[in-house]
This record gives C-alpha cells, sequence and structure tokens, in this order.
C-alpha cells in the first residue's frame, strides 16, 4: 500500500491535511487512525459533550503523573481515538485566538506566522453564522467548510453574566473572534444544524468522496527512516503489522501527545532518552516532547435562588424528552453545548491583551458529568491563558505515554490564579445576578486569605484539556525546536509534523480553531503553492491597556 501523502491521525489538522492535499486530484493521499466511528448521538449531539470524552470507545484513556504542585492529583488527559480526533470530543467552543499569540510566534522564531500570515487562512475556513454587523463581519470567513454559530442565549443568566460584566466596568464584544477579543458577550461553538461540526464533518467527509483519498484503520507504530528520509509508516492492524509507503512525504497530525511518541520511536528525540529506550538516533532533537503547555481552570460555582437553570433537566425523563427532540429534529437544548456566553478579561494594569477565559454554564457541573448534590446552581470555568509552567512527554512502559505537565511551578501562576478568582467573585456580586445568586458552592465564601484560595487551587484546578507544544515550531538554529517554520521536521527529509504540538506557544482560549488553521497552512507549505496574501489589518488593543485592568 502506497500513497503520495501519508497522514498519521484523523483529528482536527489530519481532517484539513486530507482535504485540502487531494483536492487538485493531482496526489493520493492515506490517512491512517486507530479510532473508530463518530457516528452516533454521544458524539453528534452537542449537549452530550460529558460522554465521549469520558468513554473507552471514544478516548485514549490518558493520565498524567502525579502532579507535583496539585497535591499529587493525576489528571485525565482525554484525546480523540475516533475519526475527527479531539474535535469529536471537545466542548465545540470556537476561539481563534489573540493577534498578539501569533505574533509571538513569528518573533520567537516562527517566521511567517504572525497574525497577518495566519488570519487569511482563519478566513479561508470559516463559515461564519453570527449577528455582526459592519466591521466585525468583514473580520469572519463566509465561504469555508467549517460552520461556526452561536447558542441562543434563552436562559436569563446568559443575559445576567453579560450584563455583571459591564456593571463591572468591563467592555461588551460583539465578536471576540472578530475585531475585538476583549470582553464580555456570546461564545462561538463549532455546531451547524445542531450537530457538532467537527474537522470529521467538515473536511474529513468531502474528502474521503474522492477516488484519491483512503482512510485506513490501524495504529501508527513508528516511521520508517532510510538514509535521513521518510518513507513510510508502520502500522499495526488486525492483520499484523504492515508498511503503508509515501512517495512524498508523512505527516504526522496525531496530536500534541501522540505525535511526540512517535518521533521518538522512530528515532527523532534527546539523544538520551532514545538510547535509554535501546532506540538508534536517527535525530538528536532534545525538543521532542518538551515544552507541553495546557490551560488550567477552576469552577466557581453559585446556589440559584431560582430554577433556571439546568438541573431541572438533570433527570432521566427530561434527558430522554432532550435527546428523543434532538434525534428527530435537530433543536432544543440537546442542539447546544450551552457554553453560550464567555469573556475575554486582563488580570491587571500593564497587560497588553486579555490574560484571563471566562467561560459561564447555567448549570453547576463538572466535565466529567457529576452534578453537585445541592441542586440548581450556575458557574463559570475561570482560568489564566499564558502560564510559564512547561512540562514534557516522554516514553513510558509499555508504549504509554509519560505526562507530565508541572502545573502551577511558578510563583507567577499562584498569583495570577488567586486574581482569577477575586475578579470572578467580583462579577457575580454585581446587581445583575442578584435575583439569581445564592450562597458560593465553590470555593465558598469562607475561602479568602492567600493561603485558602491557594488550598483550594491545590484541590481542584483541573485541565481545560488544550495540551500543545511539544513538538514546537522555530528556526532551524533553534536547539528547542522541533520543527521548521514550513512544519519540516528539523534532520529528517520528507517528515512534516502539522498539529497542535506545534505551537510554541498555547494560544488564548480553546485550541480546535488554531488546530485547524495549522492543517489550513500546512497544506499550502506542502503543495509548495505559496501562502495566502498577508492580511495586514490591526486588531483592537484597549487603548489605556498600561494604567487600566478594565
Amino acid at each position: 500500500m502506497e500513497a503520495d501523502f501519508v497522514v498519521v491521525g484523523a483529528g482536527s489538522a489530519g481532517c484539513v491535511l486530507a482535504n485540502r492535499l487531494s483536492a487538485s486530484g493531482k496526489f493520493s493521499v492515506v490517512v491512517i487512525e486507530h479510532g473508530g466511528s463518530d457516528i452516533g448521538p454521544f458524539i453528534q449531539m452537542p449537549a452530550a459533550l460529558s460522554y465521549p470524552m469520558n468513554m473507552q470507545t471514544y478516548d485514549w484513556g490518558y493520565i498524567s503523573q502525579p502532579e507535583p504542585n496539585l497535591n499529587g492529583r493525576r489528571l485525565v488527559v482525554p484525546r480523540g481515538k475516533v475519526i475527527g480526533g479531539s474535535s469529536s470530543i471537545n466542548g465545540m467552543v470556537y476561539v481563534r485566538g489573540h493577534a498578539q499569540d501569533f505574533d509571538g510566534w513569528r518573533d520567537g522564531g516562527a517566521t511567517g506566522w504572525g497574525y497577518s500570515d495566519v488570519l487569511p487562512y482563519f478566513l479561508r475556513m470559516e463559515n461564519w453564522h453570527g449577528t455582526s454587523d459592519g466591521d466585525d463581519a468583514a473580520w469572519r470567513g463566509g465561504a469555508g467548510p467549517l460552520h461556526i454559530t452561536r447558542g441562543e442565549r434563552k436562559n436569563p443568566l446568559y443575559q445576567a453574566f453579560e450584563t455583571a460584566g459591564r456593571q463591572a466596568g468591563y467592555g461588551a464584544t460583539p465578536d471576540y473572534n472578530g475585531y475585538r477579543q476583549e470582553g464580555f458577550g456570546a461564545l462561538e461553538q463549532t455546531v451547524w444544524k445542531g450537530r457538532r461540526w467537527s474537522a470529521a464533518n467538515a473536511y474529513l467527509r468531502p474528502a474521503l468522496k474522492r477516488q484519491n483519498v483512503r482512510l485506513q484503520r490501524g495504529k501508527a507504530h513508528m516511521v520508517v527512516i532510510s538514509d535521513g528520509r521518510a518513507t513510510g509508516v508502520e502500522i499495526d492492524t488486525k492483520r499484523g503489522r504492515q508498511v503503508i509507503s509515501a512517495r512524498c512525504e508523512v505527516i504526522l497530525a496525531a496530536g500534541s501527545i501522540n505525535s511526540p511518541l512517535l518521533l521518538m520511536r522512530s528515532g527523532i528525540g534527546a539523544g538520551a532518552h532514545l538510547a535509554d529506550r535501546n532506540i538508534k538516533v536517527v535525530a538528536d532533537r532534545p525538543g521532542v516532547g518538551e515544552n507541553l503547555q495546557d490551560h488550567l481552570e477552576v469552577y466557581l460555582q453559585m446556589a440559584s435562588t431560582q430554577p433556571v437553570t439546568l438541573y431541572k433537566h438533570w433527570n432521566i425523563v427530561s434527558k430522554a424528552l432532550i435527546g428523543t427532540q434532538w434525534l428527530f429534529t435537530k433543536t432544543g437544548l440537546g442542539a447546544s453545548n450551552q457554553f453560550e456566553s464567555g469573556a475575554f478579561i486582563r488580570s491587571g494594569k500593564g497587560v497588553s491583551y486579555p490574560d484571563i477565559q471566562l467561560h459561564f454554564l447555567p448549570m453547576a457541573v463538572r466535565y466529567d458529568g457529576r452534578a453537585p448534590t445541592e441542586g440548581h446552581g450556575f458557574q463559570i470555568h475561570a482560568g489564566p491563558m499564558r502560564s510559564k509552567s512547561r512540562g514534557r512527554v516522554r516514553m513510558g512502559a509499555q508504549g504509554a505515554p509519560d505526562i507530565l505537565f508541572n502545573y502551577m511551578s511558578c510563583d507567577q501562576d499562584w498569583t495570577e490564579f488567586r486574581k482569577v478568582i477575586r475578579l470572578v467573585r467580583e462579577v457575580f456580586a454585581q446587581p445583575a445576578f442578584a435575583p439569581f445568586a445564592g450562597h458560593e458552592i465553590q470555593p465558598g465564601k469562607h475561602v479568602q486569605d492567600d493561603a485558602a484560595l491557594d488550598a483550594f487551587i491545590r484541590d481542584h484546578a483541573e485541565s481545560a484539556f488544550h495540551p500543545c507544544g511539544t513538538c514546537k515550531m522555530g528556526a532551524v538554529d533553534d536547539p528547542t525546536a522541533v520543527v521548521d517554520p514550513h512544519c519540516n521536521v528539523i534532520g529528517v527529509r520528507a517528515l512534516r509534523v502539522a498539529d497542535s504540538s506545534i505551537f510554541p506557544a498555547i494560544t488564548n482560549g480553546n485550541l480546535n480553531g488554531p488546530s485547524i488553521m495549522v492543517g489550513e497552512k500546512a497544506s499550502d507549505h506542502i503543495l509548495g503553492r505559496g501562502m495566502l496574501r498577508a492580511d495586514t489589518r490591526n486588531p483592537w488593543i484597549n487603548p489605556d491597556w498600561q494604567h487600566s485592568q478594565k
């Protein structure tokens, strides 16, 4: 079996690559995917989002090493093992990231990845169904394969949240993915006509209708490298181990955990670590598996004095009715991820662009689907966006990844997290929440001083499931870089990586949007047809950022 391009992973970026590389009909593409079908309500129904990320059928089931700064807790690391990858099990919140995130990539050595360079690719991939007029609409794409919508925000708590933000002194943003990110407003979701609009629905299914695209089920074991050139991928299938040959290139799009593991098993990584595993060194790249980043968050929960929260549907009868309505009409509560309002704010003066993200949910519940025993409540998911802590991924026993995020390893992390909690409490204390807000469920009003807040963070901080950075993109002469700005693996020919692992630094917000963008831009690098023309418009930056927090 062979093809011009062999893509490992049918995830957020891999689906894009399958589509774009095959579009002209000139090249054949094989996409290797270990996971199974994404058909079924647990994945396709947006409101069921807590199920697939907790099901062995769809999730690789990874777990971190004990985190030394979080009381030794081991945190789950959900990664999609299914068609669509993590875009099939995520929360469906769509965020591009801030312009200064990408300018930071460019300035750090990822030449050609500044905001003016990546904005055209966001425009190309988007099919936006927002409601903004004028300038904001001009900042969005309208003809791409990725449908982006907004929830109806019918629950009165959404309006209370957005109004409370304004009462607390923050601005409003009509579109945080457009001209202005900073402020309170509607969240966007990758949902279309009531269904999860994953990368599989947007990109892979149309590609598979072509004669030059094939989906191969199997678990990638390693990249086959001959004389310094990638020539194929060795996979494990039901029929045993096979090699899929690549006439042109191999592209790894297996994600921030599996892409570095594949490189290491193929002899690309830190020489000492590979020697410990009796693996012949092909390219000594010490950055492979390093630079692991994530967003950490806490849930601040308030009891509701009115029975308007989603808790009234937290029973088997209501769930059955919601599921039935969705199954037959793709409407109702089942057609939204319920993350319909949010905010991006700055933690203090002197911070030039938002470094805190807020998701509002009209129910008090965890990602694993466990609701508090107190009944009606609502919550804000809140956390800093740009932690300086860095972790790593290595090869563990029996082939499983050894993952350590090293959360909260910098003093600045603790200062920022305390500030996050206090700023969210300020929002909850505004008049707009007065008709609804009862007592504070979590952390609880007794948790006030720095020591108490730190204890709460150690016990309750959770991953937002945004791992990235483990195959860092940078300049060829950067010893910590794994790929160059064309996504080529440094030191090996005909091998690239294109997924969230190449992020030099984590972006503001959820990572599915930037991961898809990487697939879009990488496809043009691979095809060698030139980049889209740079878009040099400047987005909004708070003019008083040096002197004011709001």
